[in-house]
């Protein structure tokens, strides 16, 4: 045992100082290649850091930056608003609803103008098929046709136009409002599925068992309450009215990008303000946020890995050069939605309402293709599960649950071949995981050589696993379905399976460093 663990040590020792070496190059070749192609890339502006331009080349990320301040300004006085009408008036879940309803059609008119009647119309249709419908046999299906219908044709008509209503109502067309309601209406389109299925299950019987659950869970056993089981544990039915539905629809902090939150979780949480997190704690949420938001600035002054994705630049690097941009554009992306997602549940916290956290671990600390999705959109990844996997045979039909579980994902976000291929290539990776792991679950590792064989055959699998993820999302988010055969073809010349070779050691080493990161966590536990 004990040469066991000195031996563990000494290679720790390894891997980190391989790990530092390899950052030190990832960096150095990255700053090069800035410095040596800026002039031929689009998206960069004048920055505020050093003299250097800053990389604001996606969309995403310059309208949610440029929006900051007024969205900080605007989510302070919905807080205080709604705080000081919760605690003069002793406001529970009914009066909250109205409250949060009228703040957030307020802020939705802002947004959408006109376009407001669309969202309105179309949850109002949906409220009266869950209620006349809601309780037969049939309902499942009806609401996946309903909102997939829905989330299909506004992506195909732009979000509509009034005139094709009438002349009479061309003029709407005027008064569109500041932001697309046909993109934000993807996440009403899961809140509406949620709010159905919930109402649908509220009189089954419920094989949740919460007391177990409670003795198990380390964050209930301590006295809070944890996202499962607000999620699992039934609300009245009189919670199941109009007004609140709507609440949930709209809710401010949360309409614009999650994170994703059930109904049964929502609702429960109106009654009073969450006790989950003390205030010290949510104020020290807020100021790790500040700081990440200046690690994204400083990388976006430095590294303009997105720019070189979406210029197209990538065509003229070497293998090793675009697998540096393909991993910094992965890194860009995790940082990026951990900023917009961490924001909104910040001002969602602050507001009383716990929805879960979406970027729990870290991108560079996943090393199988489950993890990384469990912990990349996890709260999307928690809708998945109970509204789709679970009605769709669970684990016992996982093979064939996956590839219908990803098509949706990528409809879901988008009507594009690219991300079908993203979906499509994910799934062919992920079916021999999920084989591996089901053999590996079924024997057991005994004797110390034999444990060492199944770490290193693991650590292998993982590199491999990592590898695949990587040309999954180079293909989804930056040279797409047409880029494939220039992949391959790249790859196959002597420098690119040399580069190959490399990545795949690296990705190793990586594995073997999340294995030790696991186990320090495993003995902090006990």
């Amino acid at each position: 045992m004990k040469s066991s663990n000195f031996w563990r040590q000494k290679e720790l020792l390894f891997l980190v100082l391989y790990a530092v070496v390899f950052y030190i190059i990832v960096i150095r070749r990255s700053l090069h290649l800035s410095h040596d192609h800026y002039a031929k890339l689009y998206g960069l502006r004048p920055g505020w850091i050093a003299a250097r331009l800053n990389d604001i080349s996606d969309a995403q990320w310059r309208n949610f930056r440029s929006n900051l301040p007024i969205l900080t300004v605007v989510f302070g006085i919905f807080t205080l608003v709604a705080n000081v009408l919760r605690t003069s008036l002793s406001l529970k879940a009914h009066g909250m609803s109205i409250v949060w309803l009228l703040i957030s059609l307020t802020y939705l008119l802002y947004l959408h103008g006109a376009c407001l009647i669309f969202v309105l119309t179309i949850a109002s249709a949906n409220f009266s098929l869950v209620k006349i419908f809601g309780r037969t046999k049939y309902f499942s299906l009806l609401l996946w046709i309903f909102n997939l219908s829905f989330l299909v044709c506004n992506r195909i008509y732009e979000g509509y136009r009034f005139s094709s209503f009438g002349e009479r109502w061309a003029y709407l067309d005027n008064f569109r409002g500041t932001f697309r309601w046909h993109i934000c209406f993807n996440f009403v389109v899961l809140r509406m599925i949620s709010f159905g299925c919930d109402y649908h299950w509220a009189d089954q019987y419920n094989q949740f068992d919460q007391k177990r659950h409670i003795q198990r869970c380390d964050h209930c056993s301590s006295g809070k309450t944890c996202y499962l089981i607000l999620q699992e544990r039934r609300v009245r039915n009189d919670k199941f009215s109009f007004p609140l539905y709507l609440c949930y629809l709209v809710y401010a902090p949360l309409y614009i990008a999650g994170p994703i939150i059930s109904f049964n979780a929502f609702a429960s949480q109106l009654d009073s303000p969450q006790n989950i997190y003390l205030s010290r704690e949510v104020t020290w949420y807020g100021s790790r946020w500040v700081f990440s938001l200046f690690l994204m600035e400083l990388m976006t002054h430095l590294f303009y890995y997105n720019a070189f994705a979406i210029s197209g630049v990538w065509k003229q690097l070497s293998p090793m050069d675009i697998f540096i941009i393909g991993y910094g554009v992965l890194n860009f992306m995790w940082l990026k939605f951990f900023l917009i997602w961490r924001y909104f549940r910040f001002w969602s916290l602050i507001n009383g309402i716990v929805p879960p956290e979406n970027m729990p671990r870290c991108l560079n600390n996943c090393y199988n293709l489950e993890s990384f999705w469990k912990n990349w959109h996890a709260s999307f990844n928690k809708w998945l599960v109970r509204y789709v996997y679970i009605p769709l045979g669970g684990s016992q039909k996982k093979v064939l649950n996956v590839w219908v579980i990803f098509t949706f994902v990528a409809v879901w976000h988008d009507l594009e071949w690219k991300l079908l291929s993203w979906a499509w290539l994910t799934c062919i990776f992920f079916i021999p995981e999920i084989l591996v792991k089901s053999v590996a679950n079924t024997s057991q590792v005994q004797g110390a050589f034999r444990e060492f064989v199944f770490r290193e055959l693991s650590a292998v699998a993982g590199a491999i696993t990592i590898t695949c993820l990587m040309v999954a999302n180079l293909v989804g988010f930056v040279i797409g379905p047409s880029g494939i055969n220039w992949l391959v073809s790249g790859f196959l010349q002597e420098e690119g399976l040399v580069t190959l070779g490399g990545l795949l050691i690296t990705f190793y080493v990586g594995t073997k460093l999340m294995f030790h990161i696991a186990d320090a966590k495993q003995r902090k536990d006990r």
